[in-house]
């Protein structure tokens, strides 16, 4: 475990939450069960496929939307209801959602942006658990122009992110594109709809 020392954050890694083989099993299952689909995101007019596969599951009536995009939850899995017994008591929290991202390849990416939709709450906690290749999460302040504020952390095949307190008031996050040739990565984050 690694509290991760920011200004304005409260965010805690922890490298290999999940056991080796675990995180084996359930990147393959989450890949071949889960029923992603290819959204498209409006910019200045033009509509354009979102930069990964994505899906939502969760408790009945939880739905979600960002830049556009409304999400109906599908029924818990098995293994989602697994991961979320899993982590729940260390992030001392009920979730009640999940958003899954399956980035394909190195090509596949999420923008800057922060998880602050008001469903959310004025201070969410967001239970983050990735599987698969190894990739950057970037961090920046909402006001790094004035105060230069960044960082980095790779998150690593079974590992946990836990952001919570005032995070996504101040700060901003993005999985960048990369060149390097990359496996596929599946992203979990578990969220609670208020």
């Amino acid at each position: 475990m690694e509290s991760i020392n920011l200004p304005d954050a409260e965010i805690t890694y922890f490298d290999r939450f999940f056991p080796v083989e675990n995180s084996d099993r359930l990147l393959d299952s989450l890949i071949n069960q889960i029923q992603w689909k290819q959204n498209t995101i409006r910019f200045y007019g033009k509509e354009s496929p979102v930069p990964r596969l994505e899906a939502w599951y969760g408790d009945p009536g939880m739905s979600y939307s960002y830049s556009g995009i409304r999400m109906d939850p599908l029924p818990w899995t098995e293994d989602l209801l697994e991961i979320k017994k899993i982590i729940e008591p260390v992030s001392m929290t009920t979730f009640n959602s999940v958003l899954i991202n399956f980035y394909r390849d190195g090509k596949d990416r999420v923008a800057w942006h922060s998880d602050d939709e008001k469903e959310l709450g004025k201070k969410p906690i967001i239970g983050s658990v990735s599987f698969g290749a190894e990739r950057k999460f970037k961090l920046r302040h909402k006001k790094y122009r004035e105060n230069g504020l960044r960082s980095e952390i790779m998150l690593k095949h079974g590992s946990f992110l836990l952001m919570s307190g005032s995070t996504q008031s101040h700060w901003a996050h993005e999985i960048p594109r990369t060149a390097k040739p990359l496996g596929p990565r599946v992203n979990l984050t578990y969220r609670k709809i208020i």
